[in-house]
């Protein structure tokens, strides 16, 4: 793996740089870490990599990569900077034969996304989109239910991402996370709903197997002077007739990370809360709710394939990322031993689930500015 971004002092690339190590299956062996050179080169050797790896863009990188002898060079790049640098290295990478992991969302606009998509196509490499939260073995268990018919048909979805660290203007005070996710230049049209929106709304689609056909939106800045959103409600319609509702937040005072769903069938519903990640709740129509535990009794395969570690021990964040890193290894493996991989990892957000990412921003967006709320997705 060859990482962009992620240099002394990012949050997001140490994350990534911890769920490629975990399964053994990934070895970081070189990086531009910064746009600044010697921050690259500094970043670099806090990392142990040969400095003659370490390089002062990602334009070096990928094209010093490419000339060294394959089994030497590196087989994938990650991708892990605000979202104004995507696009660049992954076009760039792909078409240079590199396949491609990238941090969400998956480009600064629809134009961007789009011709990701286009290229990805015509190239026929990996492209993964590290939306974490798909990873979760009882997220897993969540959307084989769906699929196996256990909630009967599908009517209702409510999805919610509370967070309260931008409750104050943070951003003024220079905090790094918070400057550039509060900038329009650097993440783009949209703020609490680009940046959580997108995984709520990756998460509604990805359990339940549905997809979005028409939303209406209303995107809010609460704090005086932030040029983005940083709350916003978005009422949906999926292409099987179901209602479901949908609200991002990060001024909602107290609030951590709680990304939490509820799916509603004609037979059962469920819910399943990141923050008690290893618990899925199934409250049934003509029985007893249960709960289902990570590791525990008869869950289905890919719920089992996901789990590492016996039952009791929390399997969470970093665990749930690690396995969109490791699926994507595994597919790659494959592909390079000309073989064809096992289907249950195969499981892995794409760049086609990074297209309807920018495109929700982007209706979300129009909907709230627009006269005519409800707008085709």
């Amino acid at each position: 793996m060859g990482m962009v971004g992620g240099g002394r002092g990012a949050f997001i690339g140490a994350v990534h740089r911890m769920a490629a190590a975990l399964d053994g299956q990934i070895e970081l062996v070189c990086g531009a870490f910064s746009s600044d050179p010697e921050k690259s080169k500094a970043s670099g050797k806090d990392l142990y990599l040969p400095s003659d790896r370490v390089y002062g863009s990602y334009e070096e990188m990928i094209e010093k990569e490419k000339a060294l002898p394959e089994g030497e060079r590196m087989d994938f790049i990650s991708i892990v900077t605000p979202n104004h640098v995507h696009h660049g290295p992954a076009k760039l990478a792909l078409e240079n034969g590199f396949h491609v992991v990238c941090d969400k969302p998956l480009a600064f606009n629809m134009e961007e996304a789009a011709e990701l998509e286009l290229l990805v196509e015509k190239t026929g490499l990996l492209f993964a989109l590290t939306h974490n939260y798909t990873g979760y073995p009882m997220v897993k268990q969540a959307r084989a239910m769906v699929q196996n018919g256990d909630l009967g048909v599908i009517r209702k979805i409510v999805v919610e991402y509370p967070q309260g660290w931008l409750s104050t203007k943070l951003e003024a005070t220079e905090q790094k996370q918070a400057s550039w996710r509060t900038d329009p230049s650097r993440s783009g049209i949209a703020g609490a709903m680009g940046d959580i929106g997108t995984h709520a709304e990756n998460l509604a689609e990805y359990i339940t197997g549905l997809q979005i056909s028409e939303l209406c939106a209303d995107l809010t800045t609460f704090v005086e002077g932030r040029p983005l959103d940083d709350d916003g409600n978005v009422l949906l319609r999926f292409n099987n007739g179901a209602k479901g509702v949908l609200h991002a937040s990060q001024i909602s005072a107290g609030e951590e990370n709680d990304l939490n769903i509820r799916v509603y069938g004609t037979k059962a519903g469920l819910e399943w809360r990141q923050m008690e990640p290893n618990t899925l709740t199934v409250k049934w129509l003509d029985k007893a709710k249960e709960a289902y535990r990570t590791g525990v009794g008869d869950l289905y395969p890919v719920a089992q394939a996901h789990t590492r570690i016996p039952a009791g021990h929390p399997e969470g964040y970093l665990e749930a990322f690690a396995n969109i890193y490791r699926n994507f290894a595994y597919c790659l493996q494959a592909r390079l031993q000309g073989k064809d991989p096992d289907p249950v990892y195969q499981d892995f957000p794409t760049v086609s689930d990074g297209v309807r990412g920018m495109l929700f921003i982007q209706r979300s967006v129009e909907s709230s500015e627009s006269e005519e709320k409800w707008l085709k997705f």
